[in-house]
């Protein structure tokens, strides 16, 4: 298994600091989610006990992140979470949300693989350059949340190259994301 394959380990000591079991030194919250951001696993354990800290970590980063401003999860989807926590047998939510973000994941890969695959300045000297470019740039704009940056599920299977069905595929499932956001807000 490549080293990128691993999950990050992550110790915590009794002193609640966090070190970083690759380079050896303490890290922060905010370089736990850099690394997230950069498409790596992480798993943080209790160095005396053992335990998976992971989950709890996580939920801090995202408490930490919508407690600045940074708000990403909108207060009825965080009502919706607390009420499915009160549903006997945790409900379907954990499977919804993941389900989602896997769709969204695919989304995001099969309008960047259709972009590529229709685009004529594909012959272009310079284009990978640029492609490259676009794609940190969209990562960028979904926060991490493209296909190589997202880490939440398994990657996207790959799939034949596809043909303006595919296209049209992604604009009605884009449209209807954006209906929805707008009956969030």
């Amino acid at each position: 298994m490549a080293e990128q394959d691993k999950p990050l380990l992550i110790k915590r000591y009794a002193s609640r600091r966090l070190y970083n079991t690759e380079t050896s030194d303490y890290v922060t919250l905010e370089d736990i989610a850099g690394f997230i951001r950069d498409g790596r696993e992480v798993q943080i354990v209790d160095l005396k006990t053992g335990d998976d800290l992971t989950r709890q970590y996580l939920l801090q980063i995202i408490a930490e992140h919508e407690s600045r401003g940074e708000n990403v999860l909108p207060v009825n989807v965080l009502n919706d979470l607390v009420r499915s926590y009160m549903v006997p047998g945790g409900g379907v939510m954990p499977q919804f949300l993941q389900a989602s973000f896997d769709m969204l994941r695919d989304s995001q890969s099969k309008m960047m693989e259709n972009m590529n695959a229709m685009n004529p300045m594909a012959q272009i000297p310079g284009f990978e350059a640029m492609k490259a470019q676009q794609e940190a740039f969209l990562k960028a704009m979904t926060g991490g949340f493209g296909a190589a940056g997202w880490t939440g599920g398994t990657q996207p299977e790959e799939k034949p190259e596809s043909d303006g069905e595919d296209l049209d595929d992604i604009k009605k499932q884009l449209a209807e994301l954006q209906e929805k956001l707008s009956k969030m807000k």
